[in-house]
């Protein structure tokens, strides 16, 4: 597999192109679930002649461009600027203005294979028990309702799979009566070891929970009875990791670095260095790179796709609460927020690059749209699922 040239401002290498070169030996060397499937799928076909499109034709000098469709997939790394600006544009304006602090609530290594077993079940328990904390302890000691939004995310830099969930948590809250704001010491939110304690106790506890109701029955490992008590035992008995950072100081600060990290996916086009059939070459962190075989890079890569319908963005406490979140947006003196209407794909990508996709490049006349003629379209991927 040789990589094409790239398109101006574009990445040079694409995952696209690893995708349609290496699935099939994926599939024989390991078993996919439809999920993976349907993710390969899409990324594989996205701005592709498969998906169609139409054909950018300028009247006045003569350019034309073809343009194709997206996969829309949230896994794709190419599908996701837009999404996340629209997503931005909807949040920025309901954020308190207050400080903002950024906890990293993490999944300790022994529950990753049930992770990967049985992803829902476990990713919605770390879910609930960081809400619990995070809610619990702002009522105990803060004696307010806290405004927090949790982002799942479980890679690493290198796609080894991580499960943590980022919390973006306000530096105070509305009181328990509702009359008053209560703001948190800016320096400090909750202690770290504290709150380690709280969320072992809590996904113990969902996780017992779901073993009861059967969620795990297809696990190998807990076909010995003894195999899932055995393993909460040897969890209870590890300190799990809370890391908290510095606060934000302002509302925007915070639109701003939650941004990169709502519709961040594993790994984006733009970190692969280098991409042939031996090697796919890729930065890490600074100057540190990853080099995998393209098939292992596959393998890391779809080890990342959630289930189906699963939401890895939530809110909680005042941010789940339109009615309290007003009161508390008065009790600070900020106007009450109403949703703003979404701006097109056009206006959202000429915010973003500065170009108008709808005026030729070249003349800067008017586009004309036509769509494209059935034997210039590609047929889908054999494998497509």
């Amino acid at each position: 597999m040789t990589a094409g040239p790239a398109h101006a401002g574009r990445a040079k290498f694409d995952i696209g192109d690893i995708v349609r070169a290496h699935r099939a030996t994926l599939e024989v060397q390991y078993p996919l679930t439809p999920e993976q499937k349907r993710v390969l799928t899409d990324i594989g076909q996205c701005r592709t002649a498969a998906l169609g499109g139409h054909v950018d034709v300028c009247a006045s000098c003569g350019y034309e461009h073809p343009s194709y469709n997206s996969c829309r997939n949230r896994h794709c790394p190419k599908c996701q600027a837009l999404a996340q600006q629209t997503w931005i544009e909807q949040h920025q304006a309901r954020l308190l203005d207050v400080g903002h602090f950024h906890v990293v609530f993490t999944l300790p290594s022994e529950l990753r294979t049930l992770a990967r077993l049985a992803p829902r079940e476990v990713f919605d328990a770390l879910f609930h028990a960081v809400a619990q904390v995070l809610l619990e302890l702002g009522a105990s000691q803060l004696h307010a309702r806290l405004a927090a939004t949790l982002v799942l995310h479980t890679w690493t830099r290198a796609l080894a799979f991580h499960p943590h969930v980022h919390a973006i948590v306000s530096a105070g809250g509305l009181a328990l009566d509702g009359k008053s704001f209560r703001r948190a010491n800016p320096r400090y939110l909750f202690n770290v070891k504290a709150m380690g304690k709280l969320l072992r106790g809590k996904v113990i506890g969902a996780l017992n929970m779901a073993y009861a109701a059967g969620a795990f029955a297809h696990v190998p490992d807990f076909q010995d009875p003894l195999g899932f008590p055995r393993l909460m035992a040897k969890v209870a008995k590890l300190s799990w990791n809370v890391y908290a950072k510095a606060p934000f100081g302002t509302s925007k600060h915070v639109v701003a670095y939650l941004g990169r990290y709502t519709h961040r996916v594993g790994i984006a086009n733009s970190r692969l260095l280098d991409v042939n059939d031996e090697r796919v070459v890729f930065r890490t962190r600074g100057d540190a790179t990853e080099s995998l075989h393209p098939v292992e890079f596959l393998r890391r890569l779809v080890q990342h796709v959630l289930p189906n319908g699963f939401h890895k963005i939530r809110h909680i406490g005042l941010y789940a609460s339109p009615r309290k979140l007003d009161v508390a947006r008065a009790l600070l003196g900020m106007p009450r927020w109403v949703p703003q209407p979404t701006l097109s794909w056009h206006q959202k990508l000429l915010e973003l690059t500065g170009r108008d996709v709808r005026l030729c490049p070249r003349c800067l006349a008017p586009l004309l749209q036509l769509p494209l003629l059935p034997e210039e379209r590609a047929p889908p991927l054999a494998s497509a699922a």
